[in-house]
């Protein structure tokens, strides 16, 4: 990288970070907050049989936050002598006091969250061990991730983490859920730490070659297979990037050395692109000649990190299958929709599509099995015996083979789709009951209904970037 190309790279972080600093103000009152719920939640146990104690925790205690973000992250460190059930008990209690409006959510084990001065709040929780190593259930580690980066980031490090979030969010890898698979806030606040600012951290990504691994305090006591391996500083058995995908470090690579070759806002801040409306849509599968097929059914009410998963395997299962009977998926996405906050059910997803373009929309009648070598004795007699008397074409011979010509089962995707055997394939357990109760088969320009309510999805699927 020239001079010229640092100076270029330095002139669009400082534009990045006038954008996304939070001004003196923002920082009061939030800090403001945070001291007042501390507040209430001391009061709160000190009417209580129990010792505990609330630490501030997150992107907002250690100064990492983004601009506009609302959220305070507190967590009530009991003492791990109480039961889970104790623990439940008191934690929401508390937290029902403090946010008398809130409600109930669920992690590894029940918070409650709610709205503060204008702040969301999360009121976790969680056992007081003494290390890392000691913990109880998941959320035991945060509060030792909040010591360790405390210690660390200076205000300039703070700096360079906020701009490395904004690029991730930028490029769509930013995010730990099961649907995103990206960074979370804490791995990209030790990324920063490890490679020592927000720059020298792309430039080497720019040049990684996965598998990566990174041990910041070189206490690692076993291997991993991960794309991006970051030993937890706090737990010497756990990989921080456990659940980034191979894609998104791809995609990290690939935009850090856009960063690098031609730096710009745009990178950070991308335009929004318009949905994708049903005449473009059209245009898009008569250009592609390809034939589309989707399953549309209503979403369980579950939530996201537990839909998603659900239905990535019902999608690899379908895709699976479409291929063993010869059908060609070229390629293939699922998608929900998302209720909305005034949803009545509570539920927090609508609809949900597997989508899945095929390079074949119909077949012959027939297809052809070959059966063993003729020297195969015993294979190629019971094959021949099978075959024998059924209304198939052959056993004939091929060479030193039997084969016979018999008739397929489905020759069309429909019918495979709209058939039974669509439950024979591996399908997530909620989702394959959602579809037994009802589901809609879409085949070539009948997907265009799922331009009203998946445009946006439709558009990145048919407009894909890296």
């Amino acid at each position: 990288m020239t001079t010229e190309d640092a100076a270029e790279l330095a002139t669009v972080v400082a534009r990045v970070r006038e954008r996304i600093d939070p001004d003196p103000a923002e920082r009061e009152r939030l800090a403001a907050a945070a001291a007042a719920l501390s507040e209430r939640v001391r009061e709160a146990l000190a009417d209580r049989p129990v010792t505990a104690d609330v630490v501030q925790v997150g992107s907002t205690a250690r100064g990492t936050w983004l601009a506009g973000d609302r959220d305070i992250d507190l967590f009530v460190r009991f003492p791990p002598e109480l039961s889970r059930a104790e623990l439940e008990r008191f934690g929401l209690a508390v937290g029902r006091e403090v946010l008398p409006d809130g409600h109930e959510e669920f992690a590894e084990h029940p918070y409650v969250k709610g709205e503060f001065e204008g702040f969301d709040v999360d009121l976790v929780p969680c056992y007081d061990v003494p290390a890392a190593t000691d913990i109880r259930s998941a959320v035991d580690r945060t509060p030792f991730h909040n010591a360790y980066l405390l210690d660390r980031l200076d205000d300039d490090l703070a700096a360079d983490v906020r701009v490395f979030k904004r690029f991730l969010k930028g490029i769509g890898a930013y995010g730990s859920d099961l649907r995103t698979k990206g960074f979370s806030g804490y791995l990209a606040e030790l990324l920063v730490l490890e490679y020592g600012g927000f720059e020298p951290l792309v430039a080497a990504a720019a040049d990684w070659h996965p598998p990566v691994e990174r041990d910041p305090e070189d206490h690692g006591r076993r291997s991993f297979s991960d794309p991006l391996v970051v030993v937890d500083p706090t737990d010497p058995e756990r990989n921080v990037a456990a659940v980034l995908s191979a894609e998104n470090v791809a995609r990290l690579q690939h935009y850090a050395r856009e960063l690098l070759a031609d730096p710009r806002e745009e990178l950070f801040f991308p335009s929004e692109r318009p949905p994708m409306t049903a005449e473009e849509l059209r245009a898009q599968l008569d250009r592609r000649g390809t034939t589309p097929v989707a399953v549309a059914f209503d979403a369980p009410a579950v939530v996201e990190d537990q839909l998603y998963p659900q239905l990535e395997k019902s999608l690899e299962g379908v895709v699976s299958e479409l291929d063993r009977r010869e059908f060609e998926p070229l390629r293939a996405t699922a998608f929900a929709s998302e209720t909305g906050d005034d949803a009545d059910d509570g539920a927090p997803f609508d609809r949900a599509v597997l989508f899945v373009e095929l390079g074949v929309d119909a077949l012959p009648t027939i297809q052809r099995h070959d059966g063993p070598p003729v020297h195969v004795r015993q294979h190629a007699t019971g094959f021949y015996e099978k075959y024998a008397d059924a209304d198939v074409y052959g056993p004939f011979l091929d060479g030193s083979r039997y084969v016979v010509e018999r008739e397929r089962e489905f020759t069309t995707p429909r019918a495979f789709l709209e058939s039974d055997a669509l439950f024979d394939v591996a399908l997530g357990a909620q989702i394959e009951g959602q579809l037994e109760e009802s589901y809609t088969v879409l085949v070539d320009g009948d997907v265009v209904a799922l331009a009203e309510e998946f445009a946006s999805e439709l558009r990145a699927y048919f407009e894909p970037r890296p």
